[in-house]
């Protein structure tokens, strides 16, 4: 073997006897439960573990208990004592995703509107009427189930209850029937008047940016958003504004009327001001013809221009004084180091610092003047979605708080490369910019008592001055959220824990709407019922996040140390406490977390986590996406989907009970399982991955790529060719299902076998159950831990 798979593969055979394929695998797990739901609706009143994450499911609403979708607990069992949770070495914690996108035949959480006065709430802990309410005094009192206050039922509320003791009316109130609810929210809810929502494009036109492409990309970008499909990816009356900059801040009048843009000017950087009163923030569709004018000129515009300097600070200024009103999305593209103006930064990357007790100084912003910025926009509801476009140190821990405290995204495409890398950016813009969005979001969780909040974990912003209020300037559909209980006091074992998630936010509408997550679950005294109830995919994303907050105060390797302990004592605490009758010799694992050891193995191999040197913008990087990303997106992130292309089952790409196409079967990420005779698609919902056996049929060859030997496969394709028979066009859907599944672009890099050592290098640095970033293989690491 040559090139990269040299230094992935074990050089010697593993001293443990253990078999590979005895070891327990996610393909095995997941597909155990696909079929237990396959055809089969889950009832969220089932009181029930949910199905796991990566499984093909449909939800029912209908037992006063949301949808996963919205909101996963690490345990199902709530331990009814502080000592038996610390026994257990389990978090007690939720992952929680408001905005989730719900299958196309699930039912859309139901709207509710109280008037004027807004819904009813409990008079002492202020938790939203929700169906684990209990109605007394013949329905003319409610008991609020988080803290068991009585609340008088207005006089326009009441209604009698019947026998059993539940309202005569129940089947008309769908905020007592489902688990999530939507609310109009009254006037007291809104911050403002209703305004349509606002996008704004910043685009940097230094010489970085026209010499690398990125300023041509970006317009294409931005046209391909506003313009593509019959109605655009803009919510229906939106408005949008566009600036460019590099060493002065350059604004467009883009007024319907005009039959070209004007360009107005400010070049005293440190006195910013908006030099229009209007005509900035357009209709896209009444001015569509003066937008791509505008578009389609910039690159002809700027294409001379030797000025270096893009000042990103004075950008952002000119962004929050065009927007502070009206709120909004705000997309800014910067190619390098903002090294003049307000805010200037200094390159402080010090190889001498990466890897040791001091790197996490690197994580933290530089100059306050970006985390003050941050503040400010999420205080004025500017949710800010940042493209970086770095060849060279670019700072992402300080200028990436424009996004990381106001909900957005942060993309970043080193040495970007407008053949290689152009297709993902549009793209990702696309995606990014069409997502369900909600603007000026504030979110607060409740508990029943005996349980607090004790941290949050995520992108946004809270405030010294309220703690219990998580700021959201905007979220969308792919945002998630950490929550971390404690317990007050000891729980009655019989008893039920209930929490309750509000986000108070503003739809493409412009409506204030306050959705309502409601989840209750029962306490236990029993360990046993801590770890059957227990759901392994929401513990290692509630650990992720949790040890990136971690990393802000501790070194990398303390954090590496302690998730590694973790999984060891949670493993013991398992065997001493639910199977200590078994053999010490034995490797007993649960079997809700028989997967947590390698799960745990792959959070170590990550960016964010993995020993040896690395740029601290790229561990940032990784951290914050960590930070945001729901309980389906980190399935596959940790470990990949990988499956054969050269040949397919006769059931490939046709229709399950609910419309899904299916794939391939999946097969285990380890290079021992690739066929060199065969060709592989593998994908961790950021990247997509063509690795082509060296012996592969030359037939096969010339089908998918239209060539006949494996050398002359072009490795900068970014799509497949379309070739007229049946294998090309299986492998070009295989590749479209991926992409559509996924919220990013997954790009398309092929790599063939010997031949491209460094891309082949990368590939196989995905492969979970191998030896690489300096960590063990899956074997290795499950004799490591039970040891």
């Amino acid at each position: 073997m040559q090139g990269g798979q040299q230094q992935q593969q074990p050089q010697q055979p593993p001293r443990s006897k253990i078999d590979p394929n005895q070891i327990p695998s996610p393909l095995v797990v997941h597909e155990l439960d696909q079929t237990n739901y396959e055809g089969h609706v889950y009832s969220t009143g089932s009181r029930t573990v949910p199905p796991l994450a990566a499984t093909r499911f449909k939800v029912s609403d209908e037992g006063r208990n949301c949808s996963p979708r919205f909101m996963r607990l690490t345990t199902y069992q709530i331990p009814a004592t502080e000592e038996l949770l610390n026994t257990s070495m389990l978090p007690m914690g939720a992952i929680v995703q408001p905005l989730a996108d719900l299958a196309p035949d699930e039912m859309p959480v139901p709207v509710v509107d109280f008037g004027e006065g807004g819904p009813l709430r409990c008079r002492r802990c202020r938790a939203y009427i929700n169906p684990w309410f209990n109605f007394t005094d013949g329905g003319r009192k409610m008991i609020c189930n988080l803290c068991a206050c009585d609340t008088e039922v207005p006089p326009e509320y009441f209604c009698n209850l019947d026998m059993s003791g539940r309202r005569m009316d129940l089947a008309s109130r769908p905020e007592l029937l489902y688990g999530a609810i939507e609310f109009k929210a009254s006037k007291e809810y809104s911050v403002r008047p209703a305004k349509p929502p606002s996008y704004v494009f910043g685009i940097d036109v230094s010489w970085n940016s026209v010499s690398f492409g990125v300023l041509r990309n970006a317009v294409a970008a931005i046209q391909g958003l506003l313009y593509e499909g019959e109605t655009g990816g803009l919510p229906k009356g939106s408005l949008v504004g566009i600036f460019t900059f590099d060493r002065s801040v350059h604004f467009y009048n883009l007024k319907s009327a005009l039959e070209q843009p004007h360009m107005l000017v400010v070049p005293d950087v440190n006195d910013m001001f908006v030099p229009l009163s209007e005509g900035f923030l357009v209709d896209p569709w009444e001015s569509r013809t003066v937008i791509e004018n505008l578009l389609n000129s910039l690159p002809a515009l700027f294409e001379g221009n030797r000025v270096a300097e893009s000042i990103l600070g004075a950008a952002t200024q000119a962004a929050m004084l065009a927007m502070k009103d009206l709120g909004g999305k705000l997309f800014l593209f910067q190619t390098s180091l903002p090294t003049h103006g307000p805010g200037a930064l200094k390159n402080r990357e010090d190889a001498k610092l990466l890897n040791t007790e001091n790197e996490k100084k690197l994580y933290e912003p530089q100059e306050y003047f970006w985390r003050k910025m941050g503040e400010d926009y999420s205080k004025h509801g500017i949710c800010c979605d940042l493209f970086l476009f770095p060849n060279a140190y670019v700072d992402v821990a300080t200028v990436g708080s424009l996004s990381a405290l106001t909900g957005g995204d942060c993309m970043v495409y080193t040495n970007f490369d407008a053949g290689r890398d152009g297709l993902r950016f549009r793209e990702d813009l696309k995606k990014i910019g069409r997502r369900n969005f909600g603007f000026e979001g504030l979110l607060r969780v409740r508990c029943s008592d005996g349980i607090g909040v004790s941290h949050h974990f995520g992108n946004f912003c809270i405030r010294s001055s309220n703690p219990t209020d998580v700021e959201l300037a905007g979220i969308d559909s792919q945002k998630a959220i950490g929550i971390a209980f404690k317990h007050d006091r000891k729980l009655d074992e019989n008893g039920l824990s209930a929490f309750q998630v509000a986000l108070l936010y503003t739809n493409f509408a412009g409506e204030r709407r306050i959705r309502v997550l409601n989840l209750s679950v029962p306490n236990t005294g029993t360990m046993g019922n801590v770890f059957r109830c227990a759901e392994m995919d929401t513990t290692i994303n509630y650990l992720a996040k949790a040890s990136v907050a971690q990393a802000a105060a501790s070194s990398l390797k303390a954090v590496r140390d302690q998730l590694t302990d973790r999984c060891v004592k949670i493993l013991a605490a398992y065997r001493k406490h639910s199977a200590s009758n078994t053999s010490p010799g034995q490797l007993i694992l649960p079997e809700s977390f028989k997967l947590y050891p390698l799960y745990t193995l792959s959070l170590l191999k990550t960016k964010a986590f993995r020993t040896g040197m690395m740029s601290s913008d790229a561990r940032i990087t990784s951290m914050r996406h960590l930070r945001n990303m729901g309980v389906p997106e980190t399935v596959p992130f940790f470990y990949p989907r990988m499956f054969a292309v050269h040949t397919f089952e006769p059931e490939f790409g046709q229709m399950d009970g609910r419309n899904n196409i299916k794939l391939p079967p999946c097969m285990r990420v380890s290079y021992e399982r690739l066929d060199p005779e065969g060709i592989f698609l593998l994908e961790n919902g950021t990247q997509m991955f063509c690795w082509v056996g060296r012996q592969t049929a030359p037939e096969i060859i010339q089908n998918i790529f239209g060539v006949p030997r494996v050398e002359e496969i072009d490795i900068k394709m970014r799509m497949l060719p379309v070739l007229e028979n049946k294998l090309n066009s299986n492998v070009r859907l295989a590749v479209q299902l991926c992409q559509m599944e996924r919220p990013r672009y997954l790009q398309l890099q092929v790599v063939r076998q010997q031949l491209d050592p460094p891309l082949e290098s990368e590939f196989a640095s995905y492969l979970a159950e191998d030896p690489n970033h300096d960590n063990m293989n899956y074997v290795d690491f499950l004799c490591f831990i039970h040891r």
